[in-house]
């Protein structure tokens, strides 16, 4: 990973977009600062598009897309995208599974919760959890002591054992079922909101991350950035972003953003 410095100044020059993730990317310490909310502000004012793409629940993803300076939201880990239309006030909400199917899922995931929370001690439901509509969350150091890192692996190994896709964020582990991610919401949100192909616009796009489950989007991205605190998660990702920031976690962002903006004049 190279230092954002040396972000070549085209790439700032043809920025399009700058779609991120929100926990310990543009929050610190489980807060979004005021500087880190003005730089998305900041962005959007520079007619540069914003999306949070998080693992974060639904009725928080509501609030983001109504409240936030941003384009729309993709939530839980790609289980569905919210976009506010200001003008006609009305939400656009688009899921990937069906909801009878999210029905079933929801009672598979019933039982998971029983069977992790017995075979991982200390281990807990995230607090969040009420508010999600398609996965599990269990949180691993957010209201939790911090779990050991075999502990958050039997968490996975636990999910991937029943048929579910699990992912490890910075304090959780999403396990979900159905065939999506954070990627694949993103692109289907990019061509059907905003109406263009995001595998041809890809290079003016910068996703920002910091953890595993944001692997597939610094994958796809070649000009995705991690926050300094993605170095924690090194052993772990085979995909690394191309960039990283001196600062961590909102810091971080907004060191980015004051890199990009200088650089588009």
């Amino acid at each position: 990973m190279l230092l954002i410095k040396h972000i070549p100044a085209e790439v700032c020059q043809n920025l399009e977009g700058v779609f991120f993730d929100i926990d310990d990317t543009i929050t610190t310490d489980s807060c979004l600062g005021g500087a880190a909310y003005f730089a998305i502000e900041r962005l959007k004012q520079a007619g540069i598009v914003t999306v949070p793409i998080t693992g974060r629940p639904a009725g928080w993803c509501d609030m983001i897309a109504r409240f936030w300076p941003v384009d729309g939201v993709v939530g839980e880990n790609g289980a569905f995208y919210f976009a506010y239309d200001r003008s006609a006030t009305k939400m656009h909400r688009r899921y990937i599974r069906t909801q009878k199917q999210r029905v079933e899922d929801k009672k598979k995931l019933a039982t998971l919760k029983e069977e992790i929370l017995q075979k991982v001690p200390g281990s807990a439901i995230s607090a969040d959890q009420a508010y999600r509509e398609a996965d599990l969350a269990i949180d691993f150091c957010e209201d939790v002591s911090t779990l050991t890192h075999e502990a958050v692996l039997k968490i996975r190994e636990i999910f991937e054992d029943s048929g579910a896709v699990a992912k490890i964020s910075s304090i959780h582990v999403n396990g979900w079922f159905g065939n999506y991610d954070k990627l694949s919401t993103c692109q289907l949100f990019v061509s059907s909101h905003l109406g263009f192909a995001l595998s041809e616009q890809r290079e003016k796009i910068i996703f920002v991350g910091d953890s595993p489950n944001d692997e597939p989007m610094f994958q796809y991205f070649p000009n995705a950035v991690g926050v300094a605190n993605v170095q924690n998660f090194q052993d772990q990702l085979r995909h690394p972003p191309t960039w990283v920031t001196r600062q961590e976690s909102g810091a971080g962002f907004v060191e980015l953003v004051d890199h990009l903006l200088k650089n588009r004049i």
